[in-house]
């Protein structure tokens, strides 16, 4: 019984800690998005005639914010 129980604590373990870097990897591109994102806007607010190059930017940032996570997912496996 003890056996069982050790293997199952194992099997729970080596799973938690194959993904967790992907959920910090997806955690950190979600809240660069989000930064990119809070910025875009209050620099549009600041300066409504620049939006097109500030829109323009941040689809840049958030794109490479994005990349972040794609090399987590499938990068890692």
């Amino acid at each position: 019984m003890i056996d069982i129980i050790a293997e199952a604590q194992t099997a729970i373990s080596s799973g938690l800690t194959g993904n967790i870097h992907i959920a910090f990897g997806c955690l950190g591109a979600a809240l660069g998005v989000g930064m990119v994102g809070a910025k875009a806007v209050d620099a549009v607010g600041r300066n409504p005639g620049a939006s097109s190059k500030i829109l323009t930017q941040g689809i840049l940032g958030m794109a490479l914010a994005e990349a972040i996570a794609f090399y987590a997912i499938f990068l890692t496996k």
